[in-house]
């Protein structure tokens, strides 16, 4: 057995036992009956693109709060002519990045898909974020309100994402039988959390999500959660509390929830979202699942990936 075959024997053995709070599924189930309860407030806009091929829309909803999201709604002029509902891709972006512009999601409308690309609030693209700061933060957003569950930001985007996906359900374009959310890195956490947690999306694709075994990324990750890190390293009788509050968001302790198909890859060079930490996650899936595993990347997949991800969607075969 060489090297990279035991690396990845031990990596598929590897499993850590999850740490829920005790009251998880009733602080998951207060905060998706207050979102429930809150109303849109959204707008479709028709936009010009450089293609005419693609009918764009600027969409804006509210998420968790009054903040109002911003999104991309893309609809491939080619496929609409058959007059059937389409498939939708909600798409959510890596951290400090945006929901970039309706030509960057070109590969998906080719397809033949729809695509619902949104920000994630106060990063790199249009949407701010009106969450309350109740104390001091560490350079970017993860440690918002991490001194409590309910106040978090993780509690606030992962809500964001949520109410993406109950609204491309609702867009008369769209088959909500149809709906798959994907994301790489933070837009990858966010499409297994989403996945866990609501019942519309029928698969899941999670390239090098972070939002895994967060106890031992945020020792660990030069990322992201770094910030964490570096928040108690500035209070270290915090520590307890920001791992209590990283624990209601950790895939590790939500995968249960998980019970649609999931395609899933990591690299075994990450230093940002470790392949521990995915593959704790993904030794834990008991739906249909599959994981691309490259050896020899750091924080990203391959320029093909997007073959495997579109074959994965239509049911078709591909190596992983």
């Amino acid at each position: 057995m060489h090297y990279l075959d035991k690396k990845q024997a031990e990596l598929y053995a590897y499993h850590p036992e999850p740490t829920p709070p005790a009251d998880l599924d009733v602080f998951w189930t207060a905060t998706l009956q207050e979102s429930a309860k809150a109303p849109f407030h959204d707008r479709r806009e028709l936009t010009p693109t450089s293609s005419a091929y693609i009918d764009a829309y600027r969409v804006t909803y509210n998420g968790f709060d009054a903040t109002p999201i911003k999104g991309w709604y893309l609809l491939p002029r080619f496929a609409m002519q058959s007059g059937e509902a389409l498939p939708c891709i909600v798409s959510f972006h890596g951290y400090t990045g945006s929901k970039g512009i309706p030509e960057h999601h070109a590969a998906w409308l080719l397809a033949g898909f729809a695509v619902f690309a949104v920000d994630v609030r106060g990063q790199g693209g249009e949407t701010g974020n009106l969450l309350p700061l109740h104390y001091g933060m560490r350079k970017g957003w993860i440690t918002q309100g991490i001194l409590d569950p309910y106040q978090s930001y993780y509690r606030a985007i992962t809500v964001d994402a949520i109410k993406a996906v109950q609204w491309a359900a609702q867009q008369p374009e769209i088959d909500p039988g149809s709906i798959i959310v994907s994301g790489e890195s933070q837009g990858g956490g966010l499409a297994l959390i989403t996945g866990a947690l609501s019942d519309i999306p029928c698969k899941v694709i999670a390239d090098i999500p972070n939002m895994c075994h967060m106890d031992f990324g945020i020792f660990h990750s030069t990322g992201s959660l770094k910030e964490a890190a570096d928040f108690v390293s500035s209070h270290p009788e915090s520590l307890e509390q920001v791992l209590y509050t990283l624990s209601y968001f950790d895939m590790l302790n939500l995968v249960h929830k998980l019970n649609k198909p999931v395609l899933m890859s990591v690299g075994l060079k990450d230093t940002v979202c470790m392949p521990e930490t995915i593959f704790a996650v993904f030794n834990r899936i008991t739906a249909d699942k599959h994981l691309c595993v490259f050896p020899f990347n750091g924080h990203f997949t391959s320029r093909d990936h997007i073959q495997t991800r579109i074959r994965f969607i239509r049911d078709q075969k591909f190596q992983q």
